[in-house]
């Protein structure tokens, strides 16, 4: 793995967290914290053109905005930082990887960032104590648990 890509996956993360925690510690909406982390990465990048190398200038401002999307999850769906630092990884590694295949498309970063927050999510439905379980099975008794206590 190539430097740049770690400080990228670092960025994706901490973006992540910093967007979930101006949400819910100092209580901005998630647009707002999610439109402040992409301004102040790309105003950044703006400002000091010269300070960064290229490579960074050109990805840097997209990680950390697209990254910011994964921080606006509702605190009913998970309030762990350790999710959402996971899932900041994990989009990074897919914007790595896809992103030539998002040209011309919109909505690239956000999906990604979906994509990236649902596998996060779906890891403890999937692995159940080092056994790889039916995700579709535990979803069904879940449901059916529900439906009981009704």
């Amino acid at each position: 793995m190539r430097t740049e890509h770690f400080v990228l996956l670092l960025v994706g993360s901490l973006s992540a967290i910093v967007t979930f925690l101006l949400q819910f510690k100092y209580k901005q909406s998630a647009v707002r914290a999610s439109a402040l982390v992409g301004f102040l990465s790309g105003g950044f990048v703006f400002i000091f053109p010269n300070l960064l190398p290229t490579y960074f200038s050109h990805h840097l401002p997209l990680v950390c905005f697209g990254a910011s999307f994964i921080g606006m999850v509702s605190s009913s769906v998970t309030k762990s930082y350790w999710v959402i630092s996971i899932s900041g990884v994990i989009f990074t590694v897919l914007y790595l990887n896809t992103s030539t295949y998002f040209t011309g498309f919109g909505g690239g970063l956000g999906s990604a960032a979906c994509i990236a927050l649902l596998v996060t999510l779906a890891i403890p439905i999937v692995v159940n104590k080092g056994n790889i379980t039916n995700g579709f099975l535990q979803l069904k008794r879940l449901i059916s648990k529900q439906n009981f206590k009704k």
